[in-house]
Order: structure tokens, then sequence, then C-alpha cells
């Protein structure tokens, strides 16, 4: 602190009007109290030149540290240092378009988030870098790092700029950038942690492991297909999917944030795809299923032609089950909200439905409705519904958790839930 009284800062001219302030206002609220000799309308004065004198001090301090800063950037560093920092600790499991949403969403109400990202794209500019430079697929990770960046518009345009043409075309700048970073740094997660400054990302975004793996898949018709793109277009219903290697090594960082989670967030994402492979990874399953946080699966709002065609949402769950076992989530979250005709034509012609419950009876776990769908045309997540709904349900499965915090504003004491949240 000593160092703002340096001279050439401007600041001490500011600190001695707030000091000079903070005085005339004291002298004032003395005489006030305990009487003297100016009549009211002296002290009156002096309170106002007090009050005024604070008020320009503050001001001029505030704008002189932004000019020396060159952001105003630190009035929300030191938000998200103080307010964010109470938030709950969350991790969220999954990869492709779906967990972005969930991070875009969290981030306003918590810094303690950890994104446990799937590794297996074999396609586009992932598939590519890493067949040619035996890189782990960047492009997932690059997603949820740009979700979570509270940095400049234009440096998360520049992230996400896809080249066009020359031997660049259809890669992203911020694929490159991981590539090259990872090469300089000198393994992936340092990579990740210095583009993280770069992004001034409010979390941690860590790969589910650092193998190089493969993801096959059974269908019913007996045939077996290999690599995540092919999943994805499966011709036939998927019977079973696995990984090579099967014993791949997560990192130690994702299973202690696992088990020290208040709350762990499966999907949304492509099934087989996106939010199954993590769950491969045998020591992410035992932290998944050991730890002591409320594990939601959020319901996806679309069916995926030729991955989860037809499907309803207890066919998710089933088929999640039966992939990695019971007992790995406590609530399903899913949407309730109309879906507007003119998108969903849209996509019915491409083959995609409406995921619907279709069993209501009593069961686990819970399903929980909620409107989760953007206005925008187009079918997908809300990130703030869906970042709202998912606090809703930690307040209300996990109260202890909850008592007198206060998180963006929202008071989360549970004995108020109903009247401000509506229950």
């Amino acid at each position: 602190m000593w160092r703002l009284l340096l001279p050439g800062l401007k600041v001490k001219r500011y600190l001695l009007v707030i000091a000079l302030g903070f005085m005339g206002v004291g002298a004032a609220a003395t005489r006030w109290v305990f009487g003297g000799r100016l009549d009211w309308r002296t002290d009156t004065v002096i309170l106002v030149a007090g009050i005024v004198l604070v008020t320009f001090g503050t001001w001029g301090m505030a704008a002189t540290i932004t000019r020396l800063i060159g952001s105003d950037k630190w009035a929300g560093q030191i938000y998200s240092r103080r307010q964010l920092a109470r938030g709950p600790k969350v991790v969220a499991l999954g990869g492709g378009t779906g967990l972005p949403v969930v991070l875009r969403g969290l981030k306003h109400y918590t810094s303690n988030l950890t994104a446990v990202v799937t590794v297996a794209d074999d396609g586009g500019s992932s598939g590519r870098l890493r067949g040619e430079l035996g890189v782990l697929p960047p492009g997932d990770i690059r997603n949820c790092m740009v979700a979570l960046a509270d940095t400049e518009p234009l440096m998360e345009e520049l992230f996400q700029h896809r080249f066009e043409s020359g031997e660049l075309q259809g890669h992203s700048f911020g694929n490159l950038f991981l590539a090259a970073m990872e090469r300089t740094a000198g393994d992936f997660v340092t990579a990740l942690r210095e583009s993280s400054r770069v992004l001034a990302v409010r979390g941690t975004v860590l790969p589910a492991t650092l193998d190089r793996v493969t993801l096959w898949a059974q269908l019913a018709t007996g045939e077996r297909i290999v690599g995540e793109s092919n999943i994805g277009r499966s011709p036939a219903p998927i019977e079973k999917i696995g990984m090579d290697p099967s014993d791949a090594t997560p990192l130690a960082e994702a299973i202690s944030a696992i088990l020290e989670a208040d709350l762990v967030v499966l999907g949304p994402g492509s099934l087989y795809t996106s939010v199954i492979p993590n769950l491969l990874v045998r020591p992410i399953q035992d932290a998944v299923r050991g730890t002591k946080a409320l594990r939601v699966y959020v319901a996806n709002l679309m069916t995926q032609p030729g991955e989860t065609t037809h499907f309803s949402v207890d066919d998710h769950l089933q088929a999640l089950e039966r992939q990695v076992g019971s007992g790995l989530v406590d609530v399903i979250l899913m949407n309730n909200q109309p879906i507007d005709e003119d998108a969903l034509r849209k996509y019915l012609r491409e083959g995609a439905e409406p995921v619907l419950e279709v069993n209501t009876a009593a069961r686990q776990p819970i399903v929980q409705a909620e409107p989760l769908i953007a206005v925008d045309g187009v079918i997908r997540h809300d990130p703030e519904k869906l970042a709202r709904a998912l606090l809703r349900l930690l307040v209300r499965f996990r109260p202890q958790w909850a008592q007198g915090r206060v998180v963006d504003g929202l008071w989360l004491d549970a004995r108020l839930r109903q009247r401000r949240w509506g229950g």
C-alpha cells in the first residue's frame, strides 16, 4: 500500500480529499450527537461538503486506477475474488457444445468451477492436430475456456476464429494456440494453466485424462465402430461403448475437485460421445459415485439422430446406467418449456425430436422439470436459466451449504427459498 504514496501516481491528492471529507462528516455528526457551538445550518453545510469530498475523491481514485491499469476490469476482479469465491464448488463433466453452456451460466455465481472435459474427439481441427502433432484434441477444451473467460470480447473472438482458406483451413486459432503452448510449456496441463491466464478464466479446465484415448461402440447389429466422430453417426442403436486404453489415468486435480464438490453436473451433451466418455475413466466414475456432492444429470432438449434416436429421458438414464452402472445421479434436470414450433419443425426435418419423460411414477433419481430453453430461434439451453435451476437444486437438496449465503445478489438461504424463487 505504501507504493500508492510514491510521486507521480496522482493518487495522494484523492486520498487527501477523501480524508478531508471523512473529517467533515465526522465533525458534523459529532456536533449533532454531542452538541457544539455551531448552529445546525453550519453543521449541515460541513456534512454536505464532507459527503461531496468523499464522493469526488472516490471517483477520482477509481478513475486514476483505471487509467494506470488501462482497463476498468480491476473492479470486476475484486468482485470475482471476494464475491464469487464464496460460491459453491461445482464440477461439470462433459464436452461438445453442452458443457460450455453450463460453464457460461455458472461463472456468474461462482469462481469455484472445474470443467472435466472429454479428450476422445477425433474429428475436425482437433482430430487433425491430434493425428499430425500427437497433442490432445483441444477443441472442446478451448470452448470451455472461452465460456469461462472474463476478458475482452475481442480475445474471445480471436480464440474462436476459424481459418477459411489455405493450409490452415478448418483450424481455429484457439486450437493452434493450445497446440503451440503445449510444445512451448512442455506439457498440456501447464499449457492450459498459462492459456487460462491469457483469457482470465474463472475456474479451472482439465482434461479427463492425458492419455491418448479412442472410443469404440458395439451396435445392436453386432457391428463395432471406432472413433468418436463415427459413433456420433451410428447407423444402428448402440449396445455398448468403451475406451482404449480401458485403464486411462485421470488427473489428480480432477479427482480431488469431484470429491470436494458441492455440486457435480453431468451434461447436457451427446450421451455416448460427451457425457459417458468421462465416466469410462474408472477413477473419475468412482469419484462421482463416492462424492458427497449433489449429482445432477442435465437432460438434452432434443435427441441426436444416429446416437439417441427416439430417446426419452428414461432412455438416456437407462443407457447411462447400462454403461457405467447405477447410483451416479441424484437428480435429473429436464426442460418443461414449450418449444417454438418453427424451430421444432426444422429439427424434426433433420430427424431430431424433443426429449420427453415417459415414466412419471415415483422413482429414483428424482426428475425436476424447469423452463430451460433460450429464446433465440435455436433449440438450446439458456445459460442463465440453467445456472439458476442448478442453484435451486443445490439449495433444495443441500440446504446446509446455502445457509446465509449471497451469490451475485441472490439470497440462497434455504428458509427464504420459496419466497425468493418460488420453491
